[in-house]
């Protein structure tokens, strides 16, 4: 098999399995089939990219597809996306595992695991793209296919939370081809190992507006990955969507999803931006605000997969400082940058971990208020051990794999205060510092609201009613990740070393020079979030809390009108959309439509007396009616007709052009 065969098989397989899995379990209605299938699909991806890995680097590590669209496509494997692949072949292969027994009461699995499939395929054309033109068609399609685990109940806050997913994968998929296009023209390429080059030479030698058109590409490429990464002020899907979504989707929108638009970051940081202060401090500026937002959301939260959301919201921060350091030490980037790209890695476990263990508490409750769930895991050991190895790794606890990543950002941190010595930079070292305090203190109190606890009247009914178990595979699902991060932690040299070789062509960072990650100074920063965070667990418990000692609840005091969706985006978009996209006559359009259908064909059925037969022909065209009504007066469905518009006009006009 050649290499150009590989990477097309690597690419094309999860789309082609969708359609068998999905066609398997629509005409056998056999469950256990389908869901085997789907794992089965899964492993067959995975060693096509051990295939990959063995035998690249002679076969080739690029593929080109020219006639594509104009432009054509083209993909390249090795070093950061070889990485990456990696990481979503696990946490797929690991949800697959989960989600046979946290599914096994749930409807349109059939259409859930089509999806799931789809989107593998399209988030590894994302990291295996070769120029921002594939990465761009691929990285709508992966919006478009996750929209429906957003919306899989399709109950009213599952269909808000998906309009409010959709419209800002929307938005910023048309910002960010405006700046696709931008760039195209300013630079002449969209090959990202060439991006560099052709900057340094607009920079070092172009005009005055043609640097600012630059910044202006750049900021709107910022605006498309930002959306999808969760950064401020573009975060306001990650609390919505991560509560009401499958707990295994969950995992993999907080696991991965957000590091696609983490990677289209890398992108303009390493290689459009390279070195460049004034983009290294607005990426800092908004990492900062989206690390130390996300914490005091998470902090405020009373709900666990909220909770873990606003965490992942944070923890998306912490990376964007570690993208500005690396970009503001330049040539001397080599802890920023690991730390960043590690931190990216460890983070996908730690989410990973974690929404499956509150999947597991949501399988058997179907509860996540922390007052309903408050004990539900004290009992249960290996639960318990599993949820505490994530919390300890994202709380950046010494000797698990979160405190590496932390501390070389830190590091980098502290290396770039000492090269400029300015008081804003130790300021925001203070920040990090508090920051991973709050982390802490709100791992903490899920810790202890979970696993510690005396068990609710809530838990205890459910208990007495069906003791709650999990199957050997859930419980795998959970242990795999947990020994990377162990084991990372332990003996970090072993990772550490390898990804700086690895990750060194895409981060143009020169390999680490040993660092003594347990020394003193370096658990002094440690020591201080500590301490941090036990304030912070202590006011959860006295000023969150309310009622008398013995029935002291969780409180949500977190003021309902600060919500930067309602407050703001909201209503400017339910002026703009009627007027620019003209959703309701699009709906309308359709309406009129099955009007005249029904009064084409039906028209003697109307008029005539009714019969059992007939009565049940009108009720369907009646309920049909209804739920095209509703579906087409939806946010949700003008987004995914402006979309799928957009996918068919770019295509079209790249064909023709």
């Amino acid at each position: 098999m050649t290499g150009n065969t590989l990477l097309l098989s690597l690419i094309l397989w999860p789309f082609l399995a969708a359609f068998i899995c999905y066609i398997t379990g629509w005409k056998t209605k056999n469950v256990k089939l389908r869901d085997g299938m789907v794992i089965v699909s899964i492993f067959i991806e995975i060693a096509f990219y051990a295939v990959a890995v063995l035998t690249m680097d002679s076969a080739g590590s690029s593929l080109i597809i020219p006639d594509v669209c104009g432009l054509g496509i083209s993909f390249r494997f090795g070093g950061f996306r070889m990485i990456y692949v990696a990481v979503a072949l696990v946490m797929w292969s690991m949800t697959a595992l989960f989600s046979k027994e946290y599914f096994a009461h749930y409807r349109n699995r059939n259409r859930y695991y089509f999806f799931y499939l789809l989107t593998l395929g399209a988030t590894i054309g994302v990291f295996i793209s070769r120029d921002l033109y594939t990465a761009f068609i691929f990285f709508e399609i992966m919006s478009l296919t996750s929209y429906t685990w957003v919306a899989h109940d399709e109950k009213p806050a599952a269909m808000r939370a998906a309009g409010t997913y959709l419209t800002v994968a929307v938005i910023g998929g048309l910002v960010m081809l405006m700046g696709v296009i931008m760039c195209y023209y300013l630079l002449g390429t969209l090959e990202i190992d060439s991006l560099h080059a052709a900057a340094e030479a607009v920079f070092n030698g172009g005009s005055a507006s043609d640097k600012a058109a630059v910044y202006v590409a750049g900021a709107l490429i910022l605006f498309g990955y930002g959306a999808k990464a969760g950064m401020f002020p573009l975060h306001i899907w990650l609390p919505k969507a991560h509560p009401v979504a499958p707990a295994p989707a969950s995992a993999l929108l907080s696991g991965i999803l957000t590091k696609s638009g983490i990677y289209g970051v890398l992108i303009l940081c390493f290689e459009v931006f390279r070195g460049d202060k004034n983009w290294g401090t607005v990426i800092l500026v908004l990492g900062c605000i989206t690390m130390f937002l996300g914490a005091v959301l998470a902090v405020f939260s009373i709900d666990l997969k909220r909770t873990l959301a606003c965490s992942s919201m944070s923890q998306i921060g912490f990376i964007l400082v570690g993208c500005a350091f690396s970009v503001l030490l330049n040539e001397e980037n080599s802890l920023a940058a690991a730390g960043t790209v590690l931190y990216m890695v460890n983070h996908s476990m730690f989410k990973l971990v974690l929404f499956m263990c509150a999947g597991a508490v949501y399988m058997k409750l179907h509860r996540l208020d922390l007052n309903d769930i408050r004990g539900f895991g004290k009992n249960k050991p290996l639960l318990k051990i599993a949820f505490a190895i994530g919390a300890l790794g994202i709380m950046g606890i010494p000797f698990f794999s979160g405190y590496i990543s932390k501390t070389l950002i830190h590091e980098g941190i502290v290396e770039y205060y000492e090269e400029c010595g300015a008081a804003v930079i130790k300021a925001i070292e203070y920040l990090f510092l508090l920051s991973g305090g709050m982390t802490i203190g709100y791992m903490t109190k899920l810790f202890v609201a979970v696993f510690v606890e005396k068990p609710s009247k809530y838990v205890q009914q459910k208990e007495a009613e069906e003791k709650a178990v999990f199957s050997p595979l859930t419980y795998a699902a959970l242990f795999i990740p947990c020994i990377f991060i162990v084991v990372c932690g332990v003996i970090p040299s072993i990772f550490i070393d390898k990804l700086a070789v690895v990750m060194s062509d895409f981060t143009h960072a020169e390999p680490i020079e040993h660092i003594a990650v347990f020394s003193l100074e370096n658990l002094k920063g440690f020591v201080i979030s500590l301490v941090i965070g036990i304030l912070v667990f202590l006011f959860s418990r006295k000023c969150l809390m309310t009622g008398r000692k013995d029935e002291r609840v969780y409180a949500d005091r977190w003021p309902a009108k600060l919500d930067l969706e309602n407050m703001l985006y909201r209503p400017l978009l339910l002026v703009i959309l009627p007027t620019v996209f003209s959703a309701i006559v699009i709906s309308s359009l359709f309406e009129w439509i099955l009007y005249a259908i029904r009064r084409m064909f039906f028209k003697e059925l109307i008029e005539n007396k009714p019969t059992p037969v007939k009565d049940r022909i009108m009720a369907n065209i009646a309920q049909a009616d209804d739920n095209l009504r509703v579906v087409s007066g939806s946010l949700s469905y003008g987004m995914v007709c402006i979309m799928l518009g957009l996918i068919v006009t770019i295509f079209y006009l790249l064909s023709v052009g």
